[in-house]
């Protein structure tokens, strides 16, 4: 949705009211695990993000707020046919630009008349929050909204109690009116209002909100709290990416400054609160459909790449996939997505048959872990992973092959955490593999391993 944000004016002020402690900060002696919701985040590995407005029909990726709620006309709108597709491609959760920067709310509010309810489309009547909701849940796929802080239609936009208090209500109505929602997602984008001033959000009131009146929701945004950006929207986590973090260093959402992107990026191994990277990056060029983009979607090749850069790195892939104009997904994008599928299916349908024989730590901080095969193979891809629940402590680690009495190394890494999907060279059939725990933050603890053959 292209994160190029802008600093906030007094946002160091209201980044010092920011309650860290309400956000699972860990004992100086503990390591810091992952909330019940953390986990099942985490688990989903895919969501698909859908970014659909008046941009759609102006083919513009930012709109200016002057856009008239006339234009907005889907035709064909088919949110069933959205959450099909997504669960035919193997994705667990959706999420939908509730608003973008253009202030246009795809729901029917009390908030301004640059919604729906001034649309032709369901003659005044329709709601596609509501459609969307009701289609994941038809099609058993978890929800989340996106609410873009920045409103370049509302007047009270710089009039910064004024417009928290808008902001405030548009958040209440989208958490109180669809059911349940998984994820609340949020950036910084911050720009000026009619008149000239700049906004200065009340993070810790919007955080607050959704604290109350979805407390199962995990809550996304550069600072988390609970869910962090990963720094870029090429689609590629840090390596090594951990899930902890240090607060202190991304505090509020849009900020901006040195080490910054690095710490969005990797994360901190010595860091007191867990919050992991989402991965978000478009099929397309841009992050809403442009027929001139047809032709530029997403080889199948690619978006297996970003696979393994992102849930193969410790972190969730957050695809996105805009509707067309007519209000579904393009053909070319839905085979994309179905291919994806088929390949990773492929890849990691059939693991090999392993044993573990030997967990043998060495020290506080190192391990051997062993595994024979049932059957000599040529393994071409190792997923490892760590029991997260318990948090997450592998900071080296090499995986090594034997046939025989000898031992060659296979790949090497720093994290694992939730998954890490490495590619093995072409050897001869291996009867045995170990994964060399060569340093541990905490005292080391088994981790699982899985082969395949497919490349």
């Amino acid at each position: 949705m292209d994160r190029r944000s802008f600093v906030q004016a007094g946002a160091l002020s209201m980044a010092a009211r920011w309650p860290l402690s309400r956000w699972a900060m860990a004992p100086a002696d503990q390591r810091p695990l992952p909330s019940a919701a953390q986990v099942a985040w985490q688990r989903d590995e895919l969501a698909m993000f859908l970014h659909f407005g008046v941009n759609t029909f102006t083919d513009r990726e930012w709109g200016d707020g002057t856009e008239s709620p006339s234009i907005f006309d889907p035709t064909r709108l088919d949110a069933r046919e959205w959450a099909r597709t997504a669960k035919a491609a193997g994705f667990r959760t959706m999420i939908l630009t509730a608003k973008h920067h253009d202030g246009f709310c795809l729901w029917p509010t009390a908030t301004t008349r640059h919604s729906v309810a001034s649309s032709p489309w369901r003659g005044g009547s329709g709601d596609v929050v509501r459609e969307f909701v009701d289609a994941c849940s038809a099609e058993g796929l978890r929800t989340g909204l996106y609410l873009s802080p920045w409103d370049r239609n509302h007047p009270t936009y710089g009039d910064s109690p004024a417009y928290n208090d808008v902001y405030a209500t548009q958040l209440t109505e989208l958490l109180t009116r669809y059911g349940k929602i998984v994820e609340v997602w949020f950036d910084g984008a911050n720009g000026e209002g009619p008149n000239g001033r700049r906004q200065v959000y009340d993070w810790p009131r919007v955080f607050g909100l959704v604290r109350r009146l979805q407390p199962d929701a995990v809550i996304f945004s550069d600072a988390g709290p609970d869910v962090r950006w990963c720094g870029n929207e090429r689609g590629v986590a840090g390596e090594p990416n951990w899930s902890t973090v240090d607060p202190k260093v991304v505090v509020y959402p849009g900020q901006s400054g040195s080490g910054i992107e690095s710490a969005l990026q990797h994360g901190n191994e010595e860091g007191s609160v867990w919050r992991p990277a989402e991965v978000d990056v478009s099929i397309r060029p841009g992050w809403f459909h442009h027929p001139a983009q047809d032709v530029k979607v997403r080889s199948v090749d690619n978006l297996v790449e970003l696979y393994f850069t992102s849930v193969g790195r410790n972190a969730k892939l957050l695809l996105n996939v805009p509707p067309t104009r007519d209000g579904v997904i393009h053909a070319v994008d839905a085979s994309r997505l179905s291919g994806f599928r088929s390949r990773r299916d492929e890849m990691f349908g059939a693991p090999l048959a392993v044993r573990r024989v030997e967990f043998r730590p060495r020290g506080n901080d190192s391990a051997h872990i062993e595994w024979e095969l049932r059957l000599p193979a040529r393994p071409r891809i190792a997923r490892l992973a760590e029991d997260i629940t318990r948090g997450q402590r592998v900071a080296s680690y090499r995986l090594e092959g034997s046939s025989g009495s000898r031992w060659q190394e296979l790949s090497s890494g720093s994290t694992i955490g939730h998954a890490k999907l490495d590619r093995l060279a072409d050897g001869p059939p291996l009867r045995r593999v170990r994964v060399v725990i060569e340093k541990s933050v905490d005292r080391p603890e088994p981790v699982s391993l899985q082969l395949f053959e497919a490349r």
